[in-house]
């Protein structure tokens, strides 16, 4: 059966102009934003890291490892802080083995496109992001890669024992999610690292909706990659994010892509040491300047504390939807078994239509459709229908912003 096919701004305009005229919809008297659409990209960022993006674009304008003057040296220096806050955040070996990248897909890329070889397996599962999934189904058809896809249970969770006994002689990989961008569902991934820890293959862990959101141990875990955005969790701005590589893993990894690097610039060939193996032309600076910004203030608020705050946001939006007739929501019921994405669907409902007529009625902000995970929307039987609408509350929201959010979907359902 195939998918519905969507034209999602012509179908957005359309949906909203429906709600428009609902007579249940009364007109906002409120038009402050409610986001709550963090796992896209967080909002609002941090205090500091707008004026960090700012001061470097205004004050300092000079290239990362290129040049010795004054401002390029304090270029230099910002560049080294947000490897080192990166390595201290996730507990890595120390910050050469952070590369700094421009997205979390990037990262996955780099590792995926750089690590395989025709003829080798990869393990991953059916609760991926098209960031691994895509490049893996490029590397079948390039290369004739071998990928078995695990399947998960109802909840969204990946079994260790079905993971492990999906390995094979043959494969070099297994690729997992942290946690799931459609359920929030967290993944077995250090009792995978452990139970491969020696044995031949490696491990990449996709942590996008986990880092900045958890504390995580990348040793503990057995991570031989780790891959994330600076822009969700990370609090960072969009442009940015990061690889972890485990010593020693960087001597299997082939660099993808070759160019200036401002070190050895009398050789033709990409230098073997790091980071320069890996990064290539100059850094989207300004952005890495908001990152130092943002990793600053997830130290100082603690991801103890965030990780609380979003498990208290979680119980209590996951109760007030639940208790919604018509509205099914995905994922474990535990908050403490996830991460903060809540998925659902509402009986009578387009995932568009609601989305839409959220944001027009509260300026209640979420996202609807596939979010990316075709594999894991055809597991929730969601596929044909559009997907699900994602909430997603970041280290900023509040209850009533909540209730806002239930209540309005209440309502909506209830009118209907």
């Amino acid at each position: 059966m195939t998918p519905i096919s969507y034209d999602p701004f012509a179908r957005c305009i359309r949906s909203a102009a429906e709600v428009t005229f609902m007579s249940h919809v009364s007109p906002p008297t409120n038009r402050q934003r409610i986001y709550l659409d963090n796992a896209a990209t967080s909002w609002p960022k941090p205090a500091g890291v707008v004026e960090a993006v700012v001061g470097y674009l205004r004050d300092l304008g000079a290239p990362a490892g290129r040049s010795a003057y004054r401002e390029a040296l304090q270029v230099a220096a910002i560049v080294h802080e947000a490897r080192r806050r990166i390595a201290r955040l996730i507990d890595a070996e120390g910050p050469q083995r952070i590369i700094l990248t421009f997205n979390g897909s990037d990262s996955l890329n780099m590792v995926l496109h750089g690590l395989l070889r025709a003829g080798d397996h990869v393990v991953t599962t059916v609760c991926e992001h098209n960031s691994v999934l895509r490049p893996l189904n490029a590397l079948e058809k390039r290369l004739g890669v071998q990928v078995t896809h695990v399947p998960c249970d109802a909840s969204g969770r990946v079994s260790p024992s079905d993971l492990l006994r999906a390995i094979g002689p043959e494969t070099r990989l297994v690729a997992l999610t942290h946690a799931s961008n459609v359920t929030g569902t967290l993944q077995p991934v250090a009792e995978v690292g452990t139970a491969i820890r020696d044995r031949p293959p490696l491990l990449l862990v996709d942590a996008a909706q986990t880092a900045g959101h958890l504390p995580f141990s990348v040793r503990e875990m057995g991570a031989d990659f780790v891959a994330a955005p600076g822009h969700k969790g990370l609090l960072g701005p969009l442009g940015t994010g990061i690889l972890y590589l485990r010593p020693g893993v960087e001597e299997q990894l082939v660099s993808t892509r070759q160019g200036g690097t401002g070190t050895v610039s009398q050789e033709e060939v990409q230098p073997d040491h790091l980071p320069d193996k890996f990064e290539t032309g100059s850094p989207n600076v300004a952005g890495i300047a908001g990152l130092v910004a943002a990793t600053t203030f997830l130290e100082q608020r603690g991801l103890d504390a965030i990780r609380r705050h979003e498990v208290d946001m979680s119980t209590h939006l996951i109760r007030g939807l639940q208790s919604i007739p018509g509205v099914t929501v995905y994922g474990p019921s535990a908050a403490e078994q996830r991460v903060a994405v809540v998925s659902i669907s509402a009986a009578g409902y387009d995932p568009s239509e609601l989305a839409a007529g959220l944001d027009v009625a509260r300026r209640i902000q979420v996202r609807a459709g596939l979010h990316c995970a075709p594999r894991m929307h055809r597991h929730l039987d969601t596929f044909t229908t559009g997907g699900t609408v994602r909430i997603s509350p970041g280290p900023f929201t509040t209850i009533e912003q909540l209730d806002t959010a239930i209540t309005q979907i209440a309502q909506m359902i209830g009118a209907r």
